[in-house]
């Protein structure tokens, strides 16, 4: 799957993938109501929490989405939950009309930057928004998972937010979905939960 650059196919998952563990550290989110904070938006607007999120919606947090062409950061693959953000992204598009037909919308936010957020959300024509939370505002708020990595390009940020999907309903979270694998395969789990 990776070409001689180093470069893989960003839209395929490895099959020996590390399977993450729930460490617990998400039992907290469900009652939590969402903070008063403004992110950007790879629609080129600024996205209040509490005033643009849908009453009801499912909100899905990945580390970085990858782009073709450019080398994961080294180790990526090892890292238990990193890898799948694009075939994670994918599939809410896919299945994207499902969430709206039973009244729920769609948001995905990462630590990346809008700018690359903008890219991958247009590249792969997703019909939500992604939030860039890269100053970590929303995942401190919610005392949300994070790890560290080493990489020297700027498509993968420093720290990255761990995979965690929530439902929310009137700003409130209802659910949080951790540890989320197969990536893949978060969007069906999620659409089997919801009335």
């Amino acid at each position: 799957m990776a070409d001689p650059s180093g470069a893989v196919d960003v839209y395929r998952l490895p099959d020996d993938l590390p399977v993450p563990v729930d460490d617990g550290a998400c039992r907290h989110l469900a009652g939590l109501s969402l903070p008063d904070l403004t992110l950007r938006s790879s629609r080129g607007r600024r996205f209040r929490l509490r005033k643009d999120l849908p009453a009801r919606a499912v909100i899905f947090f990945f580390p970085a989405a990858g782009r073709p062409g450019v080398p994961l950061p080294d180790g990526w693959d090892q890292i238990p939950g990193a890898r799948g953000c694009t075939p994670q992204a994918c599939a809410y598009r896919d299945r994207y009309s499902e969430f709206l037909a039973r009244g729920y919308g769609v948001v995905g936010v990462s630590s990346q930057t809008v700018e690359d957020l903008t890219e991958i959300g247009t590249r792969n024509r997703y019909p939500f928004e992604l939030l860039s939370d890269a100053d970590l505002a929303l995942a401190h708020a919610l005392r949300l998972p994070t790890f560290s990595i080493a990489y020297a390009g700027t498509l993968f940020p420093p720290v990255c937010i761990r995979r965690v999907t929530l439902r929310v309903q009137e700003g409130r979270i209802d659910r949080a979905f951790y540890p989320v694998f197969p990536p893949n395969r978060d969007a069906e789990q999620v659409l089997a939960t919801l009335p």
